[in-house]
């Protein structure tokens, strides 16, 4: 969750020159402390309440969502693990990123999964003006659509952190908001049987699972730790009856 620490692609750098001070207050208050706060974020919740997005699907469903990629130091474990597991997944994707992998990402739909936009850059969206807003979702619509031949559907802001400039600018791109019921807190430097624990928490029926195939925008190092998490993850919703299905399916949607 922390903001990119390099120049992103307009050129300007996405993280304030603050932010380490901010990095450390946060990591001198206890992870448990840290982790309720980020679960019971008021903030969180009155944004989502004021712009709302689809948080859950119907049925005894659950949905993965990985933030962040295609990134090649991370993205190609998490592919596998999936392989391996047989499931499919949603993938929240960088327009700059699929510039720089367009493989990763060909290889991301090749095996079933779903692509979905996380804005061409990742950086704060919710603070961008109308105009900025569209430009933004616009640039990652195009980037992907370029690689891929085809537009996604659904939208993530970075941070979940959305504003009434993002919302009009979906409805104008045809893009459904998506937010998370759970998380894994994998943005921080914690192990796979912590993620999974974190995961397993919440895992329920309609529940969309947010995850990070990348670590560029972490507090961690890589991303590895969330591809040896899924195994877990995955046999715990298999015990509790639960079909792990990428969005498209778990809503219902139609390619098109």
């Amino acid at each position: 969750m922390a903001e990119d620490r390099r120049a992103n692609s307009y050129g300007t750098s996405a993280v304030s020159p603050r932010l380490p001070d901010r990095r450390r207050v946060r990591r001198a208050i206890p992870r448990p402390l840290r982790h309720l706060l980020y679960d019971q974020s008021l903030s969180r919740r009155r944004r989502w309440r004021r712009i709302p997005g689809i948080e859950r699907v119907a049925g005894d469903a659950a949905v993965l969502t990985f933030d962040d990629g295609p990134d090649e130091r991370g993205t190609p474990e998490v592919l596998e693990a999936l392989e391996a597991l047989g499931v499919q997944a949603t993938f929240f994707v960088l327009g700059s990123h699929v510039r720089e992998h367009p493989a990763l990402a060909r290889e991301i739909r090749d095996r079933g999964h779903d692509l979905a936009l996380h804005g061409m850059t990742h950086r704060r969206h919710d603070g961008l003006s109308p105009a900025e807003a569209g430009s933004e979702l616009r640039a990652g619509l195009e980037a992907i659509e370029a690689v891929l031949g085809e537009r996604p559907r659904w939208y993530r802001p970075p941070f979940g952190r959305s504003s009434p400039a993002l919302a009009a600018a979906c409805d104008e791109l045809g893009l459904e908001l998506v937010y998370w019921t759970s998380w894994g807190f994998d943005w921080e430097p914690i192990p796979a049987e912590a993620i999974a624990q974190t995961v397993r928490r919440d895992l329920a029926a309609g529940t969309i699972v947010l995850l990070h195939d990348s670590a560029r925008y972490a507090e961690r190092d890589e991303a590895a730790a969330t591809a040896a998490a899924l195994p877990a993850i995955v046999a715990a919703a298999r015990d509790a009856g639960l079909d792990l299905l990428p969005l498209r399916t778990a809503l219902g949607a139609t390619t098109s």
